[in-house]
């Protein structure tokens, strides 16, 4: 593990002042109903309300703005499930340049029709992340496209970090920060910055039991890849976190806290219901684990990132 990351506070700040004007600042929402469920206060930090309907957009835009002209001028290329293909798509569009994005094969429809709006060229292959990142390096070797990856980026992770400034200045008396885990790099922004800011302020992962590949990494002091994933949190099914996102949260997470597939959906359900709020199973992760783990040393408040509401009707329909 290097002695310095190549990320730091400055960074995020950096990416807070680049993003004005471009992200939305979501707020932080309140029910009296859910505080009693979970028996503390929580604040909501809607993403799903965010540009292209998920916290992607801060690293997408963040790490494009940081790009010379020359690199978006050859035209950025990325792999991506869905909200970082969006993102990227939406970033470029406001910075004039071609997108490129790799998805699954078995992508959500309304994400690829999404990216697709924003004006991505979407190529498909495989089903893992691992097969739609070495199609997307071919592509750059063979058409010099500038890489943007989806989560294992310096640049990527100081854009997400963002969410961390503005929940601490809304709430400087949160007590902990719960988001999902991916390939990380929403939970290493976060962790960095609430710790920077504020190091008394705890920093939670939250995974699904089926696709717990930061977990076990932690759990071994060394980067794990675990061999299927098994959830229908689809933004969550990385096989591995990244190396600089499991760097960060080896030094500055507080933990990670899992849940299954049925707590994910009570969760949305809830949400939906209750709340009037709709978000994709993957933004519904961190609302389950502080409702599934009511016990666990969270004190209060506590900040939940909703990370993101991309799922289609039909989807939805099946799910509930």
């Amino acid at each position: 593990m290097s002695a310095t990351l190549p990320v730091s506070i400055a960074d995020v700040e950096e990416s807070a002042r680049r993003l004005a004007g471009v992200a939305h600042r979501t707020p932080l929402l309140r029910s009296h109903t859910l505080d009693a469920l979970a028996g503390r206060r929580v604040l909501l930090k809607p993403e799903n309300f965010q540009k292209t309907g998920s916290f992607k957009i801060r690293g997408a835009f963040a790490a494009l703005s940081r790009l010379t002209p020359e690199e978006r001028a050859r035209g950025v290329i990325t792999y991506s499930s869905g909200n970082h293909g969006q993102a990227l798509a939406y970033a470029a569009r406001r910075l004039e340049c071609r997108a490129i994005v790799v998805m699954p094969e078995n992508a959500s429809p309304a994400k690829v029709d999404a990216a697709r709006a924003y004006g991505a060229d979407v190529r498909f292959k495989g089903t893992t992340s691992e097969a739609r990142g070495a199609e997307a390096r071919r592509l750059v070797a063979e058409h010099g496209y500038t890489l943007v990856p989806p989560f294992d980026d310096p640049r990527i992770v100081a854009g997400q970090g963002t969410i961390a400034l503005e929940i601490l200045e809304d709430a400087p008396d949160v007590s902990a920060i719960l988001a999902p885990v991916g390939g990380g790099g929403l939970i290493a922004g976060i962790a960095l910055a609430a710790k920077s800011r504020k190091p008394s302020v705890r920093v939670f992962g939250v995974e699904p039991t089926g696709a717990d590949a930061l977990h076990r990494s932690l759990a071994e002091h060394r980067l794990v890849k675990i061999a299927t994933t098994d959830t229908i949190a689809d933004g969550l099914r990385p096989q591995a976190p990244g190396q600089l996102n499991f760097e960060i949260a080896s030094r500055h997470l507080d933990g990670v806290l899992r849940v299954d597939d049925d707590a994910i959906l009570r969760a949305m359900r809830f949400l939906l219901e209750r709340m009037k709020i709709l978000v994709e199973p993957s933004g519904a992760a961190a609302l389950a684990a502080v409702l599934e783990h009511r016990d666990a040393d969270l004190g209060d408040p506590v900040a939940v990132v909703l990370s993101g509401g991309n799922v289609e009707m039909e989807r939805l329909a099946k799910l509930l």
